[in-house]
């Protein structure tokens, strides 16, 4: 069965032809939330909520673009939800810790479990939430996923010189921040 039949059958309800669809592409939904966390357990709550809104946003896919490029859209609007959740969550426990003077919580190996890579892909993500809006979305589609800049403009509604603005405005920004810690150091 073709991809755009499978989707129609899914769209009519057919549970198995839904089933089918997740299993080809659960991968790509989880590999694109991971890249934007960078922690598997983030990204697999991420993947789920994209997949539950999959299930309830199928019916709104018109076949008007790649269903790669509509489903990119979804999983970054359920990481972006996942983040302002996480964000809220951070604050409310915050306001706790400050009404009843408590120390805060202190994870148990966390810190002492995670690789390298895992710190740096953080930190790399942090100063592209820092950059503002839409840049961390723009490089996580051009250089994690290899999206072409029209394809990245495509995801997410923007024109494809605004896609080569932003890459070039991060890797400005992200050299200078480079080049002032070098100085530093």
């Amino acid at each position: 069965m073709d991809e755009q039949s499978l989707i129609r059958r899914a769209q009519d309800g057919d549970a198995t032809s839904f089933a089918e669809l997740l299993d080809l592409y659960y991968d790509t939904i989880h590999r694109f939330a991971w890249k934007w966390c960078g922690h598997t357990a983030d990204a697999q709550d991420i993947a789920q909520q994209a997949c539950i809104k999959l299930a309830n946003s199928l019916p709104q896919f018109r076949f008007q673009s790649a269903f790669t490029t509509w489903l990119y859209r979804l999983v970054i609007s359920c990481a972006q939800d996942w983040q302002r959740q996480q964000r809220q969550q951070r604050q409310q426990r915050q306001q706790r810790r400050d009404v009843h003077d408590a120390v805060p919580p202190v994870e148990s190996g966390t810190e002492g479990t995670r690789t390298e890579d895992q710190i740096y892909l953080e930190q790399v993500l942090s100063q592209l939430q820092q950059l503002g809006e839409g840049m961390k979305e723009t490089a996580l589609l051009v250089h994690a996923e290899g999206l072409s800049h029209a394809e990245a403009g495509e995801v997410l509604g923007v024109s494809e010189s605004t896609i080569s603005w932003r890459i070039h405005a991060i890797r400005k920004r992200m050299g200078q921040r480079e080049r002032r810690k070098s100085v530093v150091l």
